[in-house]
């Protein structure tokens, strides 16, 4: 590792660090090191950074800016490459945006509507990069990334394509992106509309309003836990299977909502694992419902 280290300290733009503690780099504040960090400084060096994975048989685990994923207490193995501050430009032209991947998805739905721009007002309480936003196909308040994406610029193998928004196979929560383990989006072009400032001000500000009354807002958490199954919600059936206050460890089911879980101190990946798994257990002895995980997990076998 130490070789690959300096190989790709020496080609690279970007920050490389060795066994760097992921838990700063998540809102759950829960994950052991990475055996190589790298925080790209552009999209040559993510595709150097592919490059020398392959050609040294590591394994490459991309992340963003954390806010819906689970690491491992292990840490993980290999190189973690981080998308964020060095790629985040935002090239605004008429009603069309581009933005790379580590752009703040918050900031970008923000200076949309201040610009008088409709199709990003869900986003407004996201947290997270755009990058991170494209792979699970974010959403909120029947808004979603799909239905304003154009393009998509992924870099793979170490070369750059661009594919059209119909190639990434967008679905509830979930792209291509995420199945496709060789890509790393690196810039998306969105197409938004004209609209009433005051109308798209408003309706961003109710969606954060509700946001703020029903999520456990300022905790350590990694949002939702689990996807909504067809024609339901999980938060209704975790609640209704008596899991509001379910613990393991500091790692407690929210009060506010239950479809969260909060890290109230020094939860541990494991203690998150098992309370997943009495959650679920609970909903399928009450209502015969499989609930699917929303949050990602990296560094699990």
């Amino acid at each position: 590792m130490l070789e690959l280290g300096r190989a790709l300290a020496e080609r690279i733009r970007g920050e490389v660090r060795f066994s760097e503690p992921l838990h700063r780099y998540t809102s759950f504040r829960i994950g052991g090191p990475a055996d190589i960090f790298v925080s790209p400084a552009s999209v040559d060096d993510v595709a150097v950074v592919q490059q020398l994975a392959a050609a040294h048989g590591v394994p490459l685990v991309v992340i963003g800016g954390g806010s819906n994923l689970l690491v491992a207490d292990a840490g993980v193995r290999g190189i973690v490459l981080r998308i964020g501050r060095g790629l985040s430009r935002i090239d605004w032209d008429g009603s069309r945006v581009t933005a790379e991947a580590g752009a703040p998805l918050p900031l970008l739905a923000k200076e949309a509507a201040r610009r008088g721009l409709t199709g990003l007002e869900f986003a407004g309480g996201i947290p997270g990069t755009v990058g991170g936003a494209l792979v699970m196909n974010a959403g909120a308040h029947d808004g979603c990334m799909a239905q304003v994406v154009r393009r998509v610029w992924i870099v793979e193998a170490g070369t750059t394509v661009e594919l059209d928004a119909g190639e990434l196979e967008f679905g509830y929560r979930t792209s291509r992106l995420q199945r496709e383990k060789g890509w790393v989006a690196v810039r998306t072009e969105l197409e938004l509309a004209p609209g009433d400032r005051e109308e798209i001000h408003a309706k961003m500000l109710a969606y954060l309003q509700k946001r703020r009354r029903t999520q456990p807002l300022g905790t350590k958490n990694a949002g939702s836990i689990f996807k909504n199954p067809p024609g339901d919600f999980a938060g209704r059936l975790l609640e209704q299977a008596g899991c509001k206050g379910m613990a393991e460890g500091d790692a407690y089911v929210s009060p506010v909502h239950a479809n969260f879980i909060i890290n109230r101190g020094r939860a541990t990946a494991a203690d998150v694992l098992r309370l997943i798994e009495r959650m679920r257990c609970r909903v399928r002895e009450r209502f015969g419902v499989e609930l699917d995980l929303e949050v990602g997990l990296v560094g699990f076998a």
